[in-house]
């Protein structure tokens, strides 16, 4: 049945089969032939020869028809996880005459749904139809797909003719981003181990090494800040001006991606590190996240394609970074190995005698709670049994 099915398929896309109406013409024709040669009437066999001469013009009229149908594709703006997905098709009739009747396929992938139908009635000479339909997308997720199928059995519709046409596509559909309004996880985060912040009593004692300009003296500028040898050569008071010494608070968000997770729990992650990024952003932290397979990147948009095309169980490529950092894990024995100051998010596994105890508080999430209201619940630690 599948080899008939791909012969017919075959045949359609090469030259054209017969839709349900051909197939009872040629059947009639047929009939009205075999009377005609019993009889040697000579009117059934002028009923038989039109009809089969009807089945060749629709055979070939299909064919042409569809032949010069050109198609194109614009491209897909990404979106999140659960709106819907805006696909704009082109299809143009270069031709000096109107396409009627026209069946457009797009051929998305099927972890996105069905092929989406469309069906045009006419389309003017050299003119373009635009054809827009949304896709709803529940999961986040880098979907490709590039194979659009244009079919007609215009003018008779007793034959099938169908075209593919590639018109690449690609969606990025982000993860989702909690609005979270507090965090205990990062605003405690360094609290305990003295992160260093901006300085400006450095910059009220340095005298020199940090100089970025001299300028004209000031009244109330300190007397410590004048450059007397400048001051003597242009013959009026020059001052330092210091730059100020900053150490910005970095915040490193790890997805442990090398462990091999349930499903859920491992997009409940995904939304976990995607909200945990954009809440330190929020906090003018310097953010970044870390994945096995990609190491550290920052920025908002290569942080949400990197979440969106990200899956567990891949292979180690970049050592976790010797800096505080927030863990998200499944493994409850990786607790032990992490860098000072940092904290972590564990989705405990059945087995909650593999559990360890750790000096670093963090948050053991729970499947049957709220993952926003447990981002910004207090911190927990493990204690010992």
């Amino acid at each position: 049945m599948k080899l008939l099915r791909r012969s017919i398929n075959w045949l359609e896309n090469k030259w054209a089969t017969p839709s349900f109406a051909g197939w009872v013409l040629g059947f009639i024709a047929l009939a009205f032939f075999g009377a005609a040669t019993n009889t040697m009437a000579g009117w059934l066999y002028a009923i038989s020869g039109v009809s089969f001469a009807m089945l060749g013009l629709g055979a070939v009229t299909a064919v042409r028809s569809i032949r010069s149908v050109e198609i194109s594709r614009l491209p897909i703006a990404p979106i999140s996880a659960d709106d819907q997905i805006m696909v704009e098709l082109l299809i143009k009739n270069p031709t000096l005459k109107p396409k009627s009747l026209l069946q457009i396929q797009d051929l998305i992938p099927q972890s996105l749904g069905k092929p989406q139908l469309h069906s045009i009635e006419t389309i003017a000479p050299q003119a373009t139809y635009h054809w827009i339909y949304y896709q709803p997308a529940p999961r986040r997720g880098v979907y490709w797909w590039q194979e659009v199928q244009a079919r007609t059995a215009a003018p008779l519709g007793l034959f099938w003719s169908s075209r593919p046409h590639t018109a690449k596509a690609k969606a990025i559909v982000y993860p989702t981003v909690l609005p979270l309004s507090s965090c205990p996880l990062i605003d405690e985060m360094g609290r305990e181990d003295n992160w260093q912040i901006r300085s400006d009593r450095y910059y009220q004692a340095a005298t020199e090494g940090v100089t970025k300009a001299l300028r004209p003296y000031r009244a109330g500028d300190p007397t410590r800040l004048i450059h007397w040898r400048t001051s003597a050569r242009y013959g009026e008071l020059k001052v330092r001006e210091l730059e100020v010494v900053t150490g910005s608070q970095a915040v490193v968000i790890a997805l442990d991606n090398t462990q091999v997770w349930s499903i859920e729990d491992f997009e409940e992650a995904v939304i976990a590190a995607a909200s945990l990024y954009f809440y330190a952003a929020r906090r003018q932290l310097e953010a970044q996240l870390w994945t096995g397979d990609l190491g550290l990147i920052h920025g908002s948009q290569t942080v949400l394609e990197a979440l969106a095309a990200t899956n567990f169980g891949v292979k180690v490529i970049h050592k976790l970074p010797d800096l505080p950092l927030i863990w998200l894990t499944p493994n409850p024995a990786s607790l032990t190995q992490l860098p000072t100051a940092s904290r972590w998010l564990l989705w405990q596994p059945g087995d909650t005698g593999s559990v360890v105890n750790q000096q670093f508080p963090g948050v053991m999430v729970d499947r049957a709670k709220s993952l926003q209201s447990q981002l910004q619940q207090p911190l927990s630690r493990i204690n010992p049994d």
